[in-house]
């Protein structure tokens, strides 16, 4: 082992020899017991590096596994009290929603890469193999360790060339939700999908305890319509917005029993977008950071929790009220498929005749946008090769006019699995439907009246 450097110590004064003695005595001594615990120290950090900290944490055992929708978990084996991982980078075709697919970057065949999960405590060794045209690196994003084991390129280490296999190896020493992707040529690497969670349980449980516990991963990409790759040079106008790879209506949903406690863990490696994550129906706290637990003090009952670039967030909340809870980012080009800002603002167009007119030449035209978008979601038309409906999936009554980072948590009464028990059913008097004209009339409301009046009757009656 290379001894540190000494730094010579030029704080006694040469003058006052006497007094320099009899300190030079005590740090003498003092110095001794330094240099023992430093030694025993550096053997505990040796030991450390050598065997565990903790026996490899169990899942059922020691935590309640992670629920990945859309998505898999990296399986793992011990050897010698190590819980061994293997990566591999390698390009991915990837199919975002029924009807889009694109060759992209990921791990073990898929994007985004499948979750990694531990437990504090545990000695964690991955292997990464590169199977890139391209050199690449791992990064833990988030998770203490040693500096040599922090991969970002030509800094802690050399890059892991094509058809190399790397080792890292850490002992974790937190709890919480962490990611992983690659530091070596981020904007493309990361762009192309090269990026995955890392959930490091507690070694010991903490607070009440979690039912379900679902991780969500939101990313951002360009495809332009027709294309075979998301474009990772993009820095603005980002058309799939996704969660765990997927967009509306490729999302599977969150399934939850009435009375289950839900964790929903979400992590943010977009390249540009922050994302404000609305749940409808709930109100949740927001429980732990990627740097760690909230104190139950500062832990304040939110709605919409944002998730800013590089980070994570996780909430909780009681799954009290059954239904098809809609959850989606609040940025309402997020909630889009393919769009772009070269679309013509056609709000309010009166096409007239122009479409027989255009017919002639192209028969089955029809002018589009005049009241929005939401018409596209159900007209059934013919889209280019490789791209989808800007919005649109098919719900329990109608079109839901919505697309990209979308997903829903279906909450019931009553389950005999997890998989997706189809749409919620309405108990009697609880659903929104045409007013009868029987309540119309008991309740004074004349739909033919002016606006105005109806609003200047409100005033006068206040």
């Amino acid at each position: 082992m290379t001894k540190p450097k000494q730094t010579p110590n030029h704080s006694l004064d040469r003058a006052d020899t006497s007094e320099a003695l009899s300190r030079r005595q005590v740090l003498s001594s003092s110095a001794l017991t330094l240099a023992a615990g430093a030694l025993v120290g550096g053997i505990a950090r040796s030991a450390e590096a050598a065997v565990p900290a903790s026996a490899p944490g169990q899942p059922g055992r020691d935590y309640q596994p992670v629920i990945v929708p859309n998505g898999a978990k990296l399986p793992w084996k011990v050897v010698n009290g190590v819980k061994v991982f293997h990566l591999i980078a390698e390009e991915v075709e990837h199919e975002y929603a029924p009807g889009i697919k694109a060759r992209c970057w990921g791990y073990n065949g898929q994007v985004h890469g499948p979750l990694i999960e531990a437990v504090e405590g545990d000695r964690v060794r991955i292997y990464v193999t590169n199977r890139l045209a391209a050199p690449t690196t791992l990064h833990c994003h988030g998770v203490l360790l040693d500096n040599g084991m922090d991969g970002v390129g030509g800094l802690n280490q050399k890059a892991i060339l094509p058809g190399e296999t790397y080792k890292y190896e850490i002992t974790l020493r937190q709890h919480g939700t962490c990611m992983y992707h690659s530091h070596h040529d981020e904007m493309t690497q990361m762009g192309l999908g090269m990026t995955g969670l890392f959930v490091i349980h507690p070694r010991r449980a903490r607070g009440a305890r979690v039912d379900r516990d679902f991780a969500l991963m939101l990313h951002e990409w360009r495809v332009n319509v027709g294309a075979s790759r998301p474009d990772p040079n993009e820095m603005s106008e980002f058309n799939l917005l996704t969660i765990n790879g997927k967009a509306f209506p490729g999302t599977d949903p969150l399934v939850v029993k009435k009375g289950q406690r839900v964790r929903i863990r979400i992590g943010n490696l977009s390249a540009m977008d922050h994302h404000p994550i609305h749940l409808h129906g709930y109100q949740f706290k927001v429980t732990d950071t990627d740097g760690g637990e909230v104190p139950e003090s500062a832990q304040l009952p939110e709605t919409t929790v944002l998730v800013p670039v590089g980070s994570t967030r996780t909430v909780e909340f009681v799954a009290n009220e059954p239904g098809d809870w809609a959850m989606h980012c609040h940025m309402t080009h997020h909630v889009m498929n393919q769009m772009g800002h070269g679309v013509p603002n056609m709000i309010g167009v009166k096409p007239g005749k122009v479409d027989a007119k255009v017919q002639r030449l192209l028969p089955g035209y029809m002018t589009m946008g005049q009241t929005g978008m939401a018409d596209m979601a159900d007209m059934q038309m013919s889209v280019p090769r490789n791209s989808i409906p800007m919005v649109g999936g098919h719900g329990r009554y109608d079109v839901i006019t919505m697309g990209g980072m979308f997903t829903i948590l279906k909450v019931r009464d009553s389950l005999t699995s997890y998989a997706d028990p189809g749409w919620y059913e309405a108990p009697a008097g609880t659903l929104a439907e045409a007013a009868p004209s029987a309540d119309l009339a008991r309740d004074g409301i004349d739909v033919t009246a002016p606006s105005k009046a109806w609003v200047d009757a409100s005033v006068r009656s206040g």
